[in-house]
């Protein structure tokens, strides 16, 4: 090894302090409170060659988009990221199968989106921490009841990326009476910037045209959130 050559410290699960171990603070805060990169960390057990599992847990969220991503992935396809083997592909398979069946057992429960917090809350666990950029959106039904919560991008947002039809093509693909804007500032301060009021601005104009009505943006931080429906950015008369 070279004198010059920086080696990396990544710690593993046991070396970080016991609260901050994700089987640990699920048993203190409660399963809904932690992200699901720690879920999935709690599934997969154990990370792989000296990388710990939660940053295994983070790669393959952000490789497969999300949970949808990684719900529609093959055993194949989970089995070709590094760290996955056969065992741990199978178990992330049975454990994404036992949420969907749970989903479809119990339709009368769907989840309902009547505030800005409501909305925030659905995903502010999953999206807190995360260090890029997602924007989500939450597809409703005519009374408010949640279809889903689609990863629509992922990186550094801005209105040269995102394409308004894009966000229209999801919501009519589900049937879709409203949505939700959601995305995050992995600064963790929650400040709508200029282009997150331009873009809002611009959503609510095509639903307008499409009948397709944009409900709310929500920027979420650390532990905080903006609604720009709230501040009146973007929604003006």
């Amino acid at each position: 090894m070279g004198t010059n050559e920086t080696v990396t410290y990544v710690p593993m699960i046991r070396d970080l302090a016991e609260e901050d171990r994700p089987r640990e603070r699920l048993m203190r805060v409660g399963a809904q409170a932690v992200s699901t990169a720690e879920l999935l960390a709690i599934i997969l057990r154990t990370g792989v060659g000296g990388e710990n599992v939660l940053r295994l847990a983070e790669r393959l969220l952000s490789t497969f988009r999300d949970l949808p991503g990684l719900a529609q992935a093959s055993l194949a396809e989970l089995t070709e990221v590094k760290g996955v083997g056969p065992a741990k592909a199978v178990e992330i398979k049975a454990a994404l199968e036992i949420g969907r069946r749970l989903m479809a057992s119990a339709p009368q429960e769907k989840l309902r989106v009547t505030s800005p917090a409501d909305a925030a809350n659905l995903l502010m666990s999953e999206m807190m921490f995360l260090e890029q950029e997602h924007l989500r959106l939450i597809l409703l039904d005519t009374r408010n009841g949640v279809l889903g919560t689609p990863t629509i991008y992922v990186g550094s947002l801005n209105t040269s990326v995102i394409r308004i039809g894009e966000l229209f093509r999801a919501a009519i693909k589900a049937n879709a009476a409203a949505f939700i804007v959601v995305h995050n500032h992995p600064s963790g301060d929650p400040s709508p910037s200029p282009e997150d009021v331009h873009v809002t601005r611009q959503i609510v104009q095509a639903g307008k045209l499409l009948d397709i009505m944009l409900l709310d943006h929500i920027v979420i931080g650390q532990q905080r959130y903006v609604s720009l429906k709230e501040r009146g950015l973007g929604f003006e008369a």
